[in-house]
């Protein structure tokens, strides 16, 4: 089956309610990873560009509506944007899954709906909030008010860039901030549509922007500099949040940094293998591996490990890597070439490191059609040595290490002996070890026999260099919001 025909795009920057060119009319191709055909040129948006983006963004929130309105009419707006996405699922899905290479099945059944569903949740979520009241004796009554903090800058990944878009625009846009979204430069078809989207709802001119370019001396670097604006919600690489934060130091910007991983799948002798190893399956190659909370470090207790690693062989082997729009495909390629060529440099290291090569580790034999695409085998290795590179680094392809343990306390340093700590999975049988281990793992969220499930009211974000603060209800609220105690004498 052969990739459906796209044409070349042009994608104009969104600001101020309408589409606009680069004021340099510098553009950059974007390419379909499975084909290497371009199918868009997207308009670079220079410092002006992002100046006149983040002066509308603040004239909206200054002098617009959009703060003042009531909560109700404001998230009746967000709700409609959620409505709209909807009604656009396929034509999302399409666009999403030729970008970014992904198998479409995914795109239409999980992550279109899921992006209208966070738009949706943080508009009934902050519609149906209270606030505080403390009374100090009969004299004074204290309440408390969640007012907005102003211009947001959104910066988005590649690798689910709608739904992490929208995960983050909700609660922006609820509690009555503005944005400007700064897209990955390898992924901006869907988020392109993000602004018209919100005009058609009815949402304010100025209140959604979107801007196009890279990061360091582009729109990045100009975005998070940028005097007009407030705080910053950033999903990415660790090194990137690292100039994030010195970039927006010099004027006190708030920051949200949801950052790399390196998570530890952990699978207890006493673990159901029938259940364990298709979620593992899906925590290793979801998405060619692209996903910050891939289980890319798999630990087994020696016990059960022969039959472990033969039985998660099998099931890798199964998984169909083709053309993204094939709806039989499990599996599409990587991104870029550029990614594809530091996934890949982990195929050498491996050798290096005297990793044992279980499966995997070339391209796939795949039609014509596909030659020229960025494909890879789904890849396992065997390393007894966990400081090994390969079980240290975050890969963020489809390349998993196995690593045995005899015990939980050699499993809880394994698994804690990382930079990071954004989540992790355990596999037990054992309600008192799934507790104990969950407690002792150092990471933002561990999920116990199952893995990637997300309820938007619970806290999101990781420990040491996987993150700053947290997403998700209140933890959203607290980082859009500013918090403001009204003391009012009563006598």
């Amino acid at each position: 089956m052969k990739s459906v025909d796209t044409k070349v795009r042009e994608i104009k920057l969104f600001i101020d309610g309408e589409y606009v060119t680069s004021s340099s009319h510098s553009l950059f191709e974007v390419k379909n990873p499975a084909t290497q055909e371009v199918i868009a040129k997207v308009h670079e948006a220079t410092k002006e560009d992002v100046d006149r983006a983040c002066k509308a963004a603040r004239r909206a929130f200054e002098e617009g509506p959009w703060r003042t309105i009531t909560v109700k009419e404001r998230c009746e707006k967000i709700r409609r944007m959620a409505e709209i996405i909807m009604e656009r699922r396929e034509e999302l899905a399409r666009l999403e899954a030729t970008d970014v290479g992904k198998p479409y099945s995914v795109a239409f059944e999980k992550e279109i709906p899921r992006s209208a569903h966070n738009l949706k949740f943080f508009a009934d979520f902050v519609e149906q909030l209270g606030g505080e009241v403390y009374p100090m004796e009969e004299e004074y009554l204290n309440y408390t008010r969640y007012e907005p903090v102003g211009v947001a800058a959104l910066i988005t990944p590649w690798n689910l860039p709608f739904m992490l878009t929208t995960w983050k625009l909700g609660p922006c846009l609820a509690t009555g901030n503005t944005a400007v979204i700064k897209p990955a430069e390898a992924t901006p078809l869907t988020v392109s549509l993000l602004g018209e989207i919100a005009k058609e709802a009815g949402i304010p001119d100025g209140v959604v922007n979107v801007v196009h370019g890279f990061g360091a001396n582009s729109t990045g670097e100009f975005l998070t500099a940028h005097p007009e604006v407030d705080l910053i919600s950033f999903t990415g690489e660790t090194t990137t949040g690292k100039a994030i934060m010195k970039t927006g130091a010099d004027t006190l910007k708030r920051v949200s940094f949801e950052l790399g991983g390196k998570a530890a799948n952990i699978i207890f002798e006493d673990a159901d293998l029938n259940k364990a190893i298709p979620v593992s399956i899906q925590a290793a190659f979801l998405n060619s591996g692209q996903v910050c909370l891939a289980g890319s470090r798999i630990l087994v207790q020696r016990s059960i490990f022969d039959e472990f690693v033969s039985r998660f062989k099998k099931a890798a082997e199964e998984l169909v890597v083709g053309d993204p729009q094939d709806p039989r495909t499990n599996m599409g390629p990587l991104v870029s070439e550029e990614h594809y060529k530091k996934v890949t440099s982990y195929l050498e290291i491996a050798k290096q490191e005297n990793a044992t090569l279980i499966t995997g580790g070339k391209r796939p034999d795949l039609p014509e059609y596909l030659k020229n695409g960025y494909y890879l085998e789904p890849t396992i290795y065997v390393q007894e040595n966990p400081e090994a590179r390969i079980c240290q680094e975050e890969i963020f392809g489809p390349v998993v290490t196995l690593i045995p343990f005899d015990t939980e306390e050699e499993a809880l340093q394994i698994a804690n002996n990382t930079q990071y700590g954004l989540n992790g999975v355990i596999w037990t049988e054992n309600l008192q070890r799934a507790h104990r281990v969950s407690h002792k793992v150092r990471a933002g969220t561990i999920w116990v026999n199952c893995w990637f499930v997300r309820d938007l009211r619970a806290p999101f974000g990781g420990f040491k260099k996987s993150g700053i603060g947290r997403e998700g209800g209140k933890h959203s609220l607290e980082f859009f919001t500013e918090a403001k105690n009204i003391c009012i004498a009563l006598k």
